[in-house]
């Protein structure tokens, strides 16, 4: 059951992103989040820090696609989703291209809804 609810919630937060307003993927946050994202060096809280880091990387009109992920049940009201997954973002030097990261997302029911209380995402090292 947590494995469709973390794909539906997955799909959601990349629904979020694609319409490029900050403040949509920033209301799947909770106000005590806590975010370490892909393409910042910066340990971001709550829905402030996740709206300022999306401002940035929304720009990059990103599309993300989950690799291979697990889910591991908490609770009925919490899941942990990790994995790996792809981006497809602008290049720089124009066209797209794919950025390969790995992720952790700690989600929390509240209410009737599911939010992300922490969000780990980093570059996948070369091998």
């Amino acid at each position: 059951m947590m494995t469709n609810i973390a794909k539906e919630n997955f799909a959601r937060w990349n629904d979020a992103l694609r319409t490029l307003d900050p403040d949509t993927v920033a209301a799947l946050y909770t106000e005590n989040a806590t975010f370490l994202p892909t393409l910042s060096p910066d340990f971001k809280r709550g829905i402030p820090g996740a709206r300022e880091y999306f401002i940035h990387f929304l720009e990059k009109h990103p599309i993300g696609t989950i690799v291979e992920s697990a889910v591991q049940s908490l609770s009925e009201d919490a899941y942990l989703h990790s994995g790996l997954y792809d981006f497809e973002v602008d290049a720089e030097e124009g066209g797209r291209t794919v950025v390969h990261a790995r992720f952790t997302y700690f989600w929390v029911r509240e209410g009737e809804e599911w939010k992300i209380v922490h969000h780990h995402s980093s570059l996948l090292p070369n091998t």
